[in-house]
């Protein structure tokens, strides 16, 4: 089972900008069958990540604004669903739709 850390504050995004760690931020909208459909594939899929690691959830209907803020941020066009790997102030991966796949997330957290 994945461990999701809901991102809800702009202060969580600073920290995430500050740190040089590997985040990975799932950007998910909860009216959408696609989106909820790329959270289903990420969570059967969650034996691969290394145990306790943690992933950041957006509610993209709850939190738009800060969805908003990552696209500023981050550089990276807003789409839901989306996944971004980060580390500091540099997005090292993005995908959305089809293409969110945990393999390809893994490459960067392992």
């Amino acid at each position: 089972m994945i461990q999701w850390k809901d991102l809800s504050t702009v202060q969580q995004l600073d920290d995430i900008a500050q740190d040089s760690q590997i985040h990975v931020i799932f950007k998910h909208s909860t009216r959408c069958s696609v989106s909820s459909m790329a959270k289903r594939s990420l969570e059967y899929s969650a034996v691969l990540l290394p145990p306790d690691y943690s992933l950041y959830y957006l509610d993209l209907i709850r939190y738009r604004e800060i969805s908003n803020m990552i696209s500023e941020k981050w550089q990276i066009h807003h789409e839901s669903p989306q996944i971004l790997v980060i580390k500091g102030d540099e997005c090292l991966y993005y995908a959305s739709h089809g293409d969110i796949e945990m393999a390809d997330i893994i490459k960067f957290i392992s």
